[in-house]
């Protein structure tokens, strides 16, 4: 049997380029969904600490996620919009962690 898994993403990202880390946001939702996961979202700074988001996406199993790893390496859009957060510099670094997650 296999288990979902949720990923989520701890970003350091740019104070003064959440505009462009927004656009990058909005670009890898469509992005997952496409690839078969369920983007749950992108959550930029409010309150407290300018200079981290998150986000949170979900992959029916391990394997599924696995397969989008390896399809988003040679996707045109998931390329691009790689090469705007390189271009952008609107992240720092990120860190990934694996989640089970509970759903009703």
């Amino acid at each position: 049997m296999s288990r979902m898994i949720t990923v989520h993403l701890r970003y350091e990202i740019d104070a003064d380029k959440i505009a462009e880390f927004r656009e990058y946001g909005r670009r890898w939702i469509r992005l997952v969904d496409r690839l078969g996961g369920t983007h749950h979202g992108y959550f930029l700074p409010s309150e407290g600490d300018s200079d981290e988001a998150f986000a949170l996406f979900t992959f029916p199993s391990l394997a599924d996620y696995e397969r989008y790893r390896l399809a988003s390496t040679d996707d045109p859009e998931c390329v691009e919009a790689y090469r705007y957060a390189v271009e952008t510099k609107c992240i720092r670094r990120y860190e990934r962690r694996f989640l089970a997650p509970v759903f009703e």
